[in-house]
């Protein structure tokens, strides 16, 4: 993550006069069931997607409040970085895609039984979202539903 000092004039004014949204906290939830027994998705806001499968995120007023849909068996080499902000350092995604989905690392943790299963489905957001109302509202539930409709009882979000 860059230092504040690090972004551009233009960017270093946008968060001077941001109007910073305040939402009520979510509830914590424990997992009902230890880790090694636990079926895991992850989250990820690099906003990655399939080419040639998904519509690729939008640079819309707002941000892009969708997500995309990344099968547990994807190859993490052939998802398309989509995340639309111009301050996103794509290089180090680009180079290793476990960095925004680490995918093979999940695959490892369950190899060697330390977590239950990975989810069929994992999730991709595109960052930089300056309007999360929306995302509230329409994208946060229906990616709940999702993962529950997949059994998940644990969710990695790995936030780029």
């Amino acid at each position: 993550m860059a230092e504040f000092a690090e972004l551009s004039l233009r960017h270093r004014l946008e968060m001077a006069v941001y109007r910073w949204r305040r939402v009520k906290p979510s509830v914590w939830f424990p997992l009902a069931v230890p880790l090694r027994d636990a079926k895991v998705a992850l989250v990820t806001t690099a906003g990655l997607f399939r080419p040639g499968v998904d519509r690729p995120f939008q640079n819309v007023r707002g941000g892009d409040y969708s997500f995309r849909i990344i099968p547990d068996d994807a190859e993490l080499h052939t998802l398309a970085v989509g995340q639309t902000s111009d301050a996103f350092d794509r290089q180090p995604v680009e180079s290793d895609r476990n960095s925004a989905l680490p995918l093979d690392r999940l695959h490892q943790l369950v190899a060697i039984g330390e977590i239950g299963a990975s989810a069929p489905r994992h999730l991709s957001f595109n960052g930089s979202i300056t309007a999360p109302g929306r995302l509230i509202r329409d994208s946060a539930p229906d990616a709940a539903r999702l993962l529950r409709d997949d059994g998940v009882q644990g969710a990695l979000l790995v936030p780029v």
